[in-house]
């Protein structure tokens, strides 16, 4: 598992296993948001098995599902109360970290600026450019 920041309070990666959130919480995160919904695919560890691995880790846990391609005003309003309301610094993962991404750009846009965002994701690794319209 190899985080990639955002900004010094939001980190992101690709789906985590439950034995992965010791190791988060020794690199220093306090918090994890999943951003994926159960039953994805196949083999996918479920929201209950990573928060009970993530409590026992000492990480806060937070379930905000997105279907891909369906990242809606609701999800928006859950992923920022989330990040106002956990611990920092936070983890989101979603299957590559494109979603978790993409929430973090929406729910920043009005501070950092649309361009900033996207080049802090691009940063990161993934590519925001297609959500230049709806980050203002």
């Amino acid at each position: 598992m190899q985080p990639k920041a955002l900004c010094e309070k939001m980190g992101v990666g690709p789906q985590l296993e439950p034995e992965q959130m010791t190791e988060l919480a020794k690199a220093g995160y306090k918090a994890v948001i999943n951003c994926r919904p159960d039953n994805e695919e196949p083999g996918q560890p479920t929201s209950q098995q990573l928060e009970e691995a993530a409590r026992a880790a000492g990480l806060a846990y937070a379930h905000v599902p997105v279907v891909p391609g369906q990242m809606g005003d609701e999800q928006v309003t859950r992923f920022n109360a989330a990040l106002s309301e956990l611990p920092q610094p936070v983890f989101g993962f979603c299957k590559s970290g494109m979603r978790a991404s993409s929430l973090w750009a929406v729910c920043r846009a009005s501070d950092l600026g649309a361009d900033e965002v996207i080049e802090r994701a691009g940063g990161a690794g993934y590519d925001l450019s297609a959500l230049k319209s709806r980050l203002g």
